[in-house]
């Protein structure tokens, strides 16, 4: 019988969450007009932008937030996590009540990070991360390594590769997708559909990536959460879950081999985007940082705008969820590693049960073990092929446990004897 009253007390705490979280929307409270970026670009980039935001009451939520505690009793696994979910609802109400001052800043620290905080159980930070990619990103330019990138896609190219994917997958329940004006990303995805910017253009392997990471994995993840009638939390994406949906997605685009080296130049240019804007860089500032490391002045605004939406144009208080996709992505592979190791596969599973933080696992277990927590219906293709995920994350550990050091020192001497051969257009040419 206490069983059923916990089980009870679970259900009910995580109906009020769902409840006060599904009206936050947080990057539509931050969105920008698109009048912002054209006045902004036909202005000369010389004045700073104007935004300005709706500041919602957190009056509601503050309550609710009370209402799921007063359930809650600290020390199990699913207290614990629904305890941490209702704290990240909290700091998402006082970040979207304080925009465009520095205490949006604060609190978006608390729920995304920031680029010098030290990842969970690892002394790196993600712009340590970001400043190692730049530097092998640059060291592999200088080396004629990296073909420079050709955008020959259009948004209908990349539409019309999506709808037959995802229709294949998701069968009836696939998501729309539908080409719009104004979006904050190339393209972002709900739970029901995928929206894809008309103006954006791509390359050859963006339609893989996009399908691996927007589809794949947020979508999915939305519709499993749905499935989950118990724990209707799980179907709400919010800035608590923000790091693992990302890594996940990223994480994603990586084992499926469609994360290339420009997409992974992008995600640290943004941390190192964010970083300036800590250190006191204003919007026009960063727009000219990006400038140089983008194909148009719009690409370079959207980069810019992401940085700055909710924060003080003038600087030092960014918006920090662009931290969010290369810690989330280092945090998960490790975690998924690290479970193989621990002969715990089972766990990997439950990544996509729902919008949920890795940290909620072990609870997760448990209420599986309750009945309460329905196991994922839809999962990418290389989750659902044990084949596959059992040879990658034996060769990846076992690889990972290499000391290179000897092996380096070694091959770098017989290297030492070869002279540098010229590439050419072997590898620069274009990419079919």
């Amino acid at each position: 019988m206490h069983h059923d009253d916990d089980n009870e007390r679970y259900r009910r705490s995580a109906q009020i969450l769902h409840d006060i979280a599904k009206p936050m929307r947080v990057l539509s409270a931050l969105g920008w007009s698109g009048e912002i970026r054209e006045k902004f670009l036909a202005e000369g980039a010389s004045k700073l932008p104007e935004p300005t935001y709706a500041p919602i009451d957190p009056g509601p939520v503050l309550d609710g937030v009370d209402a799921a505690r007063q359930l809650l009793r600290p020390g199990s696994v699913i207290d614990d996590w629904l305890e941490s979910e209702a704290t990240a609802i909290e700091h998402t109400a006082r970040m979207l009540a304080s925009v465009g001052t520095p205490e949006f800043h604060e609190h978006s620290r608390s729920l995304y990070g920031g680029p010098d905080r030290p990842l969970r159980f690892d002394p790196a930070t993600p712009l340590e991360l970001a400043q190692r990619f730049r530097d092998s990103l640059a060291e592999l330019s200088t080396n004629k390594l990296v073909p420079p990138p050709v955008r020959n896609r259009t948004a209908q190219d990349i539409a019309d590769h999506l709808q037959a994917a995802v229709t294949e997958h998701f069968g009836e329940s696939a998501p729309e997708i539908l080409i719009v004006d104004e979006l904050s990303a190339n393209a972002v995805a709900s739970t029901s559909r995928i929206k894809i910017r008309h103006d954006a253009m791509f390359t050859a392997k963006d339609a893989a990536q996009l399908l691996n990471h927007e589809a794949f994995i947020h979508v999915a993840t939305g519709l499993n959460g749905r499935a989950q009638t118990d724990l209707p939390i799980l179907a709400i994406g919010h800035p608590g879950t923000t790091r693992t949906q990302e890594g996940l997605a990223v994480y994603s685009e990586y084992v499926s081999g469609t994360l290339g080296l420009d997409r992974l130049r992008r995600l640290a240019d943004r941390i190192l985007g964010v970083q300036m804007a800590c250190e006191g860089a204003d919007f026009i500032e960063v727009y000219r940082w990006f400038l140089e490391r983008s194909p148009a002045p719009e690409q370079a605004f959207e980069s810019t705008r992401r940085i700055f939406r909710g924060a003080p144009i003038t600087g030092g208080a960014p918006f920090t969820k662009d931290c969010t996709y290369l810690s989330g992505f280092l945090a998960v592979s490790t975690f998924v590693r690290a479970a193989f190791v621990a002969g715990r596969a089972d766990a990997v599973a439950l990544l996509f049960a729902g919008k949920l933080d890795l940290w909620a696992v072990p609870a997760l277990a448990e209420l599986r073990s309750r009945g309460l927590c329905r196991p994922a219906r839809f999962v990418p293709p290389w989750a659902s092929d044990p084949n596959w995920l059992l040879s990658h994350l034996t060769l990846s550990t076992f690889m990972a446990d290499v000391d290179l050091t000897s092996v380096a020192g070694a091959v770098g001497d017989l290297l030492d004897q070869a002279p540098h051969v010229d590439l050419g257009d072997r590898i620069t040419g274009p990419v079919t």
